[in-house]
């Protein structure tokens, strides 16, 4: 079971996760969008957008901190183990907090603003529920694991992650995590499995076309050579009531 769930699950949630942005780029280009619901109400939008994607900026940020980075990289860098400790109890919580904040307010919001609501999918709510089960056992594996256990998942956790990538899997290092660790990485798991199939996508899109794309010039149409407009008498606008 150790060897399904932290050896061959990460790969198959792995090549879903590539593949499927693929597949979607390649045959569903015209969904791969937010689809804002800006125009059905915005002043809550204003509030809860801005929290949840600050918020979610940390939290990876965090992750890549703690994860991709090895821990004697930051003991050489001069950060004790006390610093690291405490910078990730106070910015993994608050980063936490504000992530969650802002996706209650807009889960409030999609629930409560009709138009906004009858946009939803059942994709879109499938998401929306594994986003908010994978941010809380986070927030609270932070909670655990450094407030109360003091665990040190910099010495488990993140080598299993980076060898992962290395194609060199130690799922034994998971293995002896504790189970809210486990439970944060299997929603995850689900998360990214779903992530290219939900507008999770616009993520990996930035508008880099704007930069260089040219001007778009508008004309009038009225006075134009050939416009009907334009040849028309003026007596004609008049018995036509304009």
């Amino acid at each position: 079971m150790n060897t399904l769930l932290w050896v061959v699950l990460p790969y198959v949630v792995l090549a879903i996760f590539v593949f499927g942005h693929l597949w979607r780029y390649r045959y569903d280009q015209f969904g791969w969008t937010t689809r804002s619901s800006e125009l059905y109400e915005r002043r809550l939008l204003r509030i809860g957008s801005p929290l949840f994607h600050v918020g979610i900026l940390f939290v990876l940020l965090g992750h890549v901190a703690g994860l991709v980075v090895p821990q004697r990289w930051t003991q050489w860098l001069g950060v004790s183990e006390t610093g690291y400790h405490w910078a990730a109890i106070v910015l993994g919580t608050l980063a936490g907090v504000c992530t969650l904040g802002g996706l209650a307010l807009l889960i409030y919001r999609r629930r409560t603003v009709g138009p906004v609501f009858m946009a939803t999918t059942r994709n879109d709510k499938l998401m929306y529920l594994l986003l908010a089960v994978t941010l809380l056992l986070g927030l609270g594996t932070t909670v655990i694991s450094n407030v109360l256990g003091e665990y040190d998942y910099r010495r488990t956790v993140s080598p299993w992650f980076r060898s992962i990538f290395l194609l060199h899997p130690e799922g034994d290092l998971m293995a002896g995590a504790p189970p809210t660790f486990h439970l944060h990485v299997l929603a995850a798991f689900a998360l990214f499995a779903v992530w290219p199939f939900t507008r999770l996508v616009h993520m990996l899109t930035a508008p880099l076309g704007y930069l260089t794309r040219p001007y778009i010039v508008y004309r009038s149409r009225a006075g134009a050579p050939g416009d009907p407009a334009r040849a028309r008498p003026p007596a004609a606008d008049a018995r036509r009531g304009f």
